[in-house]
């Protein structure tokens, strides 16, 4: 069988320098529609922040809640502190990291498409559940709902996005992703702002509007076309190079289809991409679905997107001046997105991640300082702190926004050899969910406990992680996604972990 000839992740040798074709009008919309599963992500982030601090919410769900929030004199620090408030948050993205791994063999055996258009049904179902809640059960059972859409979105969008683009600009098209996502905060953000006002449905209004994007990620994906990666691991050549000519806007496309070819035979000779992905020949790229994602949330941005309102009343903002400072990190979230876009093919992955990770530690750091002089358990910043604690959290935003945000999805997404690629991308959404549910679970609490030392417990891992990207990982741009797997064979520190033989290629899973 002609796999067996391969190089590890089926690819024969370097094809990149003869690759043909052209960003097309059709790559730019097919990756802009796949994209809006980023903007319903965005948004559910953002909504719920917002509509946990609104007063009718909270007195109609969460009682002791609105009691603690206006007629106690509790630690400010505390008094959000409520277990049922954070399984509001977490219990999407718990619901996300299952469906995530139910979502790896539906994204390999059915396409690309099937996944999309699946998160999106689910999507539109939790949207509509609550909207329409009356109790905290149905609430809750919106926000399964709505994870499970997460979890097929999150796994196939950023498949469907990398394997679109051209490798010349993968990085950029791939952002489309987090800039989708971080529009939908802002959005969100905007929305609350709003619908604050309206008393006492407004907060209905807020999760309501989800079903906007669902129907659109919905129908967005009915009409796309599969991916041509997906459609030759699905047997379907002459369709995926018909796709292919298509999306690169010319016929020449013998070496890229040729790459997608052997990668495919390999790849259709591995029945067990999970227990394959465990293979030595594939630690370097497991190692990054692990802990990119983990440093990613590890960053604390969700704790400030999840709870910014609830945050910044905290500190003492009033509940416009608390909505209104969130929409300021969520715009500049959006912004720092385009910087990111515009340079990441040309600076490459690793210089955005260490500068916005310098950037960040600095940012916690000055916070913490400020809120452990000038803020305690019973007395409320000064105008000029608050002024100065927004400035600061809008720079770590920025930092964020630029690096670790979309970064923390590109890179996984575009390392993985095709036979582990959808297993691969399971990994990176079921770990980002898992500390996702975790830090949004936890997070009141540790609010409560550490106080102003919460900054400093996000900065001490943005320094782990920058270390990290500077030892471990290398320059992934320009490559091409079914040559990536050569990358490795080249690090000073993984190469010693890869086979010696090319034959070693097709592992213990021969068929």
């Amino acid at each position: 069988m002609a796999g067996g000839s391969f190089a590890p992740g089926g690819v024969a040798k370097e094809r990149a320098e003869e690759y043909k074709g052209k960003v097309t009008l059709f790559v730019v919309m097919a990756c802009t529609v796949a994209a809006v599963g980023g903007a319903i992500f965005g948004y559910d982030i953002g909504i719920s922040g917002g509509v946990t601090s609104m007063d009718p919410f909270l007195k109609k769900f969460f009682p002791e809640v609105y009691e603690k929030k206006n007629h106690s004199s509790e630690n400010n620090y505390c008094k959000y502190n409520n277990q049922g408030l954070a399984a509001f948050t977490s219990s999407l993205y718990l619901a996300g990291l299952v469906a995530s791994l139910g979502a790896s063999p539906v994204t390999r055996k059915y396409g690309r498409r099937m996944s999309i258009i699946c998160g999106g049904i689910s999507f539109l179902v939790g949207a509509i559940l609550n909207a329409a809640a009356v109790n905290l059960a149905m609430l809750l059972l919106g926000r399964i709902m709505l994870g499970v859409g997460i979890g097929f979105g999150n796994q196939a969008v950023p498949l469907y996005l990398s394997e679109m683009a051209p490798a010349h600009l993968r990085g950029a098209l791939n952002m489309m992703f987090q800039l989708a996502t971080t529009l939908g905060i802002f959005t969100a953000n905007m929305i609350n702002y709003g619908t604050e006002k309206i008393q006492p449905w407004g907060w209905r209004l807020s999760l309501g509007l989800a079903a906007a994007p669902a129907l659109l990620m919905t129908v967005g994906g009915l009409l796309l076309p599969e991916t041509p990666n997906s459609l030759v691991e699905q047997g379907s050549r002459e369709e995926g190079r018909r796709v292919l000519e298509k999306i690169r806007g010319t016929r020449d496309v013998d070496a890229e289809f040729q790459d997608l070819v052997e990668a495919s035979e390999f790849a259709n000779s591995i029945k067990h991409p999970f227990r394959n992905i465990l293979e030595m020949r594939n630690r370097p790229q497991l190692m990054m679905a692990i802990f990119m994602p983990t440093f990613q949330i590890l960053t604390g941005i969700n704790s400030i997107l999840f709870y910014a309102p609830v945050l910044f009343q905290s500190m003492g903002f009033g509940g416009n001046a608390s909505l209104y400072s969130s929409v300021m990190t969520g715009a500049v979230l959006a912004l720092s997105t385009l910087v990111s876009i515009a340079t990441v093919d040309r600076l490459g992955r690793r210089v955005l991640l260490i500068m916005g990770g310098i950037q960040m530690i600095i940012c916690q750091l000055a916070i913490a300082v400020i809120l452990g002089l000038k803020f305690g358990a019973d007395k409320e910043l000064s105008k000029t702190y608050s002024v100065l604690v927004v400035i600061l959290m809008c720079l770590f935003v920025a930092a964020f926004g630029w690096s670790w945000g979309p970064l923390g999805w590109t890179v996984p997404s575009e390392i993985f050899p095709l036979e582990t690629r959808s297993a691969g991308q399971s990994i990176t959404v079921a770990v980002n969910l898992l500390f996702t549910f975790a830090i949004a679970q936890a997070f009141l609490s540790m609010l409560c406990a550490f106080k102003f030392g919460i900054f400093l417990f996000f900065a001490g891992w943005i320094t782990v992680m920058t270390v990290f990207v500077y030892v471990f990982l290398p320059e992934t741009k320009g490559i091409p996604i079914e040559e990536m797997v050569l990358l490795w064979r080249k690090h000073w520190f993984w190469k010693k972990l890869m086979p010696d033989s090319r034959e070693s290629g097709r592992g213990s899973e021969s068929p």
